[in-house]
């Protein structure tokens, strides 16, 4: 009996397990699951795997949709919001006529073969990543679309827009507030809690910007793979501990009109033979040629990578001038305006590091990851310099300049439909490696073209406040 088995059986046998969930990841990168009785947990299921119908995760067509799932052991965990004690455990998906060969458009296989591909590049061996998770907490949300009423209603205790208990906190005024301005202090506390015993390495929380209700939740450097498991993880413990207070998490980029929205920034390394590759002590602000080109490869296709890293309609509505949110195409040091930015407080060789402002937590972190991977290395394989290209360093406020001087600037895509576009256009720099699968970016992009022609058709409120009367 292979060790890493024994050790779990025991575990599950010692704790009185009851039941072993597989959470599987679909297309849209969202947690699936299905639950067995722990007494079926057998050595078996680590070859034979537990079939399933790969059509309902909407990457496999009907005609060919067996598939395979394989429990990853080194990631079980108890799973603290269900009555019965259950292991959790999420793992990877087979094509089932070949059991050993992963399935080409299952995302955690996606990140694997950029990783490899990085790899067998030999530019690196490691690359790190750090998110950072912007949501709100709400008491209740509504919402309904039907031929005569279109709305949704959020209904908030810490509502920034009213003065309920004289603590509030005004629109973007909440950022590192203190009690009694911060009534989530304690169930971000659990939240974290929860995710230490889930394996997630929080590194800090805080009140966000926004005064209703938006918060931060930021964990510690680590590798990309690790840390797509850890992105999956921190959006189901967000919600379900949320949820067992009665309360409601919101991960949506812009769920408020007029306040800050959610963005999921992305610091990343990268590391060969455990040293620094972007580390330069006379580069600009400490970093390499070698940074510098990975930068130019990111900005280069930031706007293809904004149809994985900002893949629903709600992402452009955040993505607007004013608010914190890049719009504007090149990199800075200490600057929150530009699409990269370089943390000035990170003068450590370890950690040297820059991070791209532009993805949110509605994307499929492990597609996401992986294109921010393969861009990046398509810049130092090319000698992209963004310094070649007017894309910095731009050391101002870019949100400031004249309407003259942004139209001499390259911008990000304003609508799903523009990064669509851009996608489309510009993606060679995936499927190298076959790190993507021409089938799966077709998959990918027929699935938000269905999304935006579906939401084209829905009237809004908006719309009836602007047009009725004319």
């Amino acid at each position: 009996m292979d060790q890493k088995f024994s050790e779990v059986k025991a575990f599950i046998e010692k704790n009185d397990i009851k039941y072993i969930d597989f959470k599987m990841t679909d297309i849209r990168g969202r947690w699936k699951h299905l639950t067995i009785p722990a007494h079926r947990f057998t050595e078996n299921i680590m070859t034979d795997g537990v079939g399933f119908d790969g059509s309902n995760y909407g990457y496999a067509s009907v005609k060919k949709s067996d598939m395979v799932f394989i429990p990853d052991l080194s990631s079980a965990h108890l799973d603290p919001f269900l009555t019965e004690k259950t292991l959790s455990m999420i793992g990877d998906v087979m094509v089932i006529d070949k059991i050993n060969y992963p399935f080409a458009q299952y995302p955690r296989n996606v990140a694997r073969r950029a990783l490899a591909f990085m790899k067998e590049s030999g530019i690196a061996d490691e690359m790190i990543i750090g998110p950072e998770y912007e949501f709100h907490i709400f008491d209740r949300i509504e919402n309904e679309v039907s031929p005569l009423q279109m709305k949704y209603a959020i209904n908030a205790s810490e509502n920034s827009f009213s003065q309920s208990n004289g603590f509030n906190n005004a629109p973007h005024d909440g950022y590192h507030s203190a009690l009694p301005n911060d009534p989530t202090f304690d169930l971000r506390n659990e939240i974290c809690s929860n995710l230490a015993d889930f394996g997630v390495d929080v590194k800090y929380h805080h009140h966000e910007v926004g005064g209703s209700g938006q918060l931060e939740i930021e964990t510690s450097l680590g590798e990309m793979l690790k840390l797509a498991d850890d992105t999956m993880a921190v959006k189901y413990i967000v919600r379900n501990t949320a949820r067992s207070h009665g309360k409601t998490a919101c991960f949506l980029p812009k769920p408020i009109y007029g306040e800050a929205g959610n963005g999921m920034h992305v610091h990343m390394i990268l590391k060969k033979d455990g040293q620094p590759v972007f580390y330069d002590e006379n580069g600009y602000c400490q970093l390499s040629q070698t940074a510098m080109y990975f930068i130019g490869g990111l900005l280069k296709h930031v706007k293809a990578i904004c149809a994985f890293a900002n893949p629903s309609t709600n992402s452009y509505r955040r993505l607007v001038p004013g608010f914190e949110a890049p719009v504007t195409i090149g990199y800075a040091s200490a600057n929150r305006s530009s699409v990269i930015r370089i943390p000035s407080y990170a003068k450590n060789p370890g950690v040297k590091r820059f991070e791209l402002r532009s993805p949110d937590a509605t994307c499929n972190p492990y597609y996401t990851y992986a294109a921010i991977l393969m861009a990046g290395l398509d810049g130092i394989i090319n000698r992209i310099d963004p310094v070649d290209h007017n894309w910095g360093p731009f050391d101002i406020n870019l949100f400031e300049l004249s309407d003259a001087e942004k139209k001499k600037l390259d911008h990000l895509p304003t609508s799903l439909s523009q990064a669509i576009e851009e996608l489309e256009k510009d993606h060679d720099f995936l499927t190298r490696g076959e790190v993507f699968t021409d089938e799966l970016l077709k998959n990918w992009t027929n699935m938000l073209k269905k999304d935006v022609a579906a939401l084209e058709r829905i009237p809004n409120p908006a719309e009836i406040n602007l047009y009725y009367n004319i």
